[in-house]
C-alpha cells in the first residue's frame, strides 16, 4: 500500500493556487467584515422578532431589523459569489462550498418570501415573523457551515503534527 493510499486525511479545502487567490483578494476581507456584522444584526433582529411575537409590540423595529438583515444577506451573497469566482473560477456552487451555497439559497428564498409578503401585504405580521424565524434558523445552520469551513481551512494550513 502506498503512502498516499494510506493517508486518511480528507482532501485540502484549497489548492495552493486557490489559497493564494483567497489570501490575495480584497473580497476575503469584505466577507470577513460583512459576516460578523450580519450575525450581529441577525441576533438583535431575532430578539426584536421574538419580543414582537411574545408581546404584540415593536412591529416597526422588528420589521426594520429584518429589512437590514435582508439587505446584508443580499450584499454578502453577491460579494461571496464574486469571492467564489476569484478563488474557484465560478460564481456559485464551487465543489468546496457547494452545500453552503445550497443552504444560502434556502436562506435567500425565505428572506425573499418575507419581502414578498411584506410588500404585497399578502401575509399578516405574525406570518411574516414566523417566516423570519424560519429564515433565521436556516441562516444559523448556514453560518455554522461556514464556521466549520473556516476551521477546516485553518486546520488544512497547520502543518501535520502542529496544534491548530
Amino acid at each position: 500500500m502506498s503512502a498516499a493510499a494510506s493517508d486518511n486525511r480528507p482532501h485540502q479545502l484549497y489548492t495552493p493556487s486557490q489559497r493564494a487567490r483567497r489570501d490575495g483578494t480584497v473580497w476575503t476581507l469584505v466577507q470577513g467584515i460583512l459576516a460578523p456584522i450580519q450575525f450581529l444584526v441577525c441576533a438583535v433582529s431575532l430578539a426584536l422578532v421574538l419580543h414582537y411575537l411574545a408581546t404584540g409590540n415593536g412591529y416597526a423595529p422588528a420589521t426594520v431589523s429584518i429589512l437590514l438583515k435582508t439587505a446584508l444577506l443580499y450584499t454578502i451573497m453577491v460579494t461571496g459569489a464574486i469571492w467564489e469566482k476569484v478563488v474557484f473560477g465560478q460564481y456559485l456552487f464551487a465543489p468546496a462550498f457547494f452545500w453552503e451555497d445550497v443552504v444560502s439559497f434556502a436562506v435567500i428564498a425565505l428572506h425573499t418570501l418575507y419581502l414578498y409578503g411584506l410588500l404585497t401585504e399578502s401575509l399578516n405580521p405574525t406570518q411574516l415573523m414566523l417566516i423570519t424565524l424560519a429564515a433565521y434558523a436556516t441562516y444559523f445552520v448556514n453560518a455554522t457551515q461556514f464556521l466549520l469551513k473556516l476551521r477546516r481551512a485553518r486546520l488544512d494550513s497547520t502543518p501535520k503534527g502542529q496544534p491548530a
